[in-house]
């Protein structure tokens, strides 16, 4: 056995072990091509000897670090932090190790944070592109070597593979739900241009119009998606369009906000204007009313992306462009 004051190393696992080198260099590197009972074997050698993986040496030779990085728009949003841990979950699963960083929706600080990273080598990037996102900036990122995959927005015409929700799907049924009332002064309240989401989702809800055969044009007021967004979208509402009987937001915090100046303004939620949110944050269901959303399956999202990112790595080719379905939750807020 070797002596404590020596260094183990890969030889001395593979002899322990009675594999070859490269075998426990495959396991070592989360390899599905060796053996359970290999692998064991390895693992059980490791444990015995208390050899230590030198994973930075193991980079610079492979020139791929076990990194993801997890490049976030805006943590501060709740659901960006849900889905975070649903993608930290699966990457951890498939052996290697997020890195997470928030950009807070600057695509300047999401430019230096991509370059700090590249220097880590890391394996690929995870991202929630920042609005104004250029294509050939994430080109020539995915030219240089790393891997991109874009969560939740995508940059038109980039290469990256892309996991979304299905948001014009998610729109069009919540817009359908309240003119399926008879309710037909109806806006659309939250998000901004720069950002993909927010034309599917202005889409989905311009789609469900047109399918109720309403054609007069209804008001939409773009904000930044978050509380005070909602807030000030609301009051630029309210007086553009005082009668104004449900709004459809671009995501829940967005109707958070919206409910806050509602309530300054004397009107009561669910009863004066119907809400519909989109996300189904864990506050949603609790608040009062309670308020109707829609569902996105944040793990679903995760599981998906790390399917693409599995393909990405192997260097074989997976789907450009994937759709989570979503459902509407029907709550107080638009009964």
């Amino acid at each position: 056995m070797k002596k404590s004051t020596g260094k183990v190393t890969i030889w001395d696992v593979a002899e322990q072990a009675q594999v070859s080198k490269s075998t426990v260099s495959l396991v070592l590197t989360n390899s599905d091509k060796v053996s359970k009972k290999s692998k064991e074997k390895v693992l059980a050698a490791i444990d015995k000897l208390g050899y230590v993986y030198n994973r930075d040496a193991a980079a610079l030779r492979s020139k791929r670090s076990n990194l993801v990085a997890l490049v976030i728009n805006d943590l501060t949003n709740p659901y960006s932090a849900q889905l975070a841990v649903g993608l930290e979950k699966h990457i951890f699963e498939l052996g290697m190790l997020p890195m997470l960083v928030n950009i807070a929706e600057c695509v300047e600080r999401q430019t230096q944070v991509v370059k700090t990273l590249k220097e880590y080598n890391v394996s690929a990037f995870i991202m929630c592109p920042a609005p104004g996102t250029q294509q050939q900036w994430q080109d020539d990122l995915i030219n240089s070597g790393f891997p991109v995959i874009n969560i939740m927005r995508e940059i038109p015409f980039s290469a990256a593979p892309c996991i979304l929700p299905d948001n014009k799907k998610g729109t069009h049924i919540s817009t359908s739900h309240i003119l399926s009332q008879g309710i037909e002064e109806v806006a659309f309240l939250g998000g901004t241009a720069e950002i993909s989401d927010y034309h599917e989702r202005l889409s989905g809800f311009l789609a469900a119009l047109e399918q109720f055969n309403i054609t007069d044009k209804k008001p939409v007021i773009q904000a930044p998606t978050n509380r005070q967004g909602g807030r000030e979208a609301f009051n630029a509402l309210i007086k553009q369009a005082p009668n104004t009987k449900a709004i459809v937001c671009f995501n829940d915090v967005i109707a958070y906000g919206a409910i806050e100046a509602m309530r300054q303004h004397g009107l009561e939620p669910g009863k004066d204007i119907k809400v519909i949110g989109f996300d189904d944050l864990e506050d949603s269901r609790l608040m009062l009313p309670s308020l109707s959303t829609i569902a996105i399956n944040a793990d679903e999202i995760g599981k998906r992306t790390c399917q693409v990112l599995k393909e990405l790595l192997d260097k074989s080719t997976p789907p450009v462009r994937t759709l989570v379905d979503v459902n509407l939750k029907i709550r107080d807020s638009s009964q």
